[in-house]
């Protein structure tokens, strides 16, 4: 997943704002530290807190890049944990309910999935997408 900054300089100071994702800045003293907070900010922003039925914006694939709108990647543990949530928010459905679906005696064995560092099965991958037909790995990798 890449999300969208543009970048502004002010005297010799930098700043970068996601364009996709309200809230979510940073501002470094080098475009260099600033490519790196940019990086930090986005993880720290899509990384939500257990519980939080908030939801963060996709990005958009629409977004051109230029000089100062660059792309920035989500780290790919951090973007599948927020897909599963973001799909299983946007279906409705409480972490209980896909638990059931996929077949997990409670919903422990589901809140893996939503969490940074799973590592899921081929068999799992594949319930999720009985689950979730839109659920897309390669989305998450981007």
């Amino acid at each position: 997943m890449k999300y969208h900054f543009k970048i502004h300089k002010e005297g010799k100071l930098f700043w970068a704002k996601c364009i996709e994702l309200s809230g979510c800045y940073t501002q470094a003293d080098s475009m260099g530290e600033l490519t790196a907070r940019m990086h930090e900010a986005l993880n720290l922003y899509i990384s939500e807190p257990e519980g939080s039925t908030d939801l963060a914006e996709l990005p958009d694939d629409s977004i051109n890049t230029s000089k100062n709108v660059v792309e920035v990647s989500v780290d790919a543990d951090i973007a599948f944990a927020f897909l599963m949530r973001y799909h299983r928010i946007k279906h409705g459905m409480t972490q209980s309910e896909v638990a059931r679906k996929m077949g997990f005696a409670n919903v422990n064995g589901y809140q893996r999935l939503e969490r940074k560092k799973c590592n899921p099965n081929l068999k799992t991958l594949s319930k999720i997408k009985g689950i979730f037909p839109d659920f897309s790995l390669d989305f998450a990798m981007a």
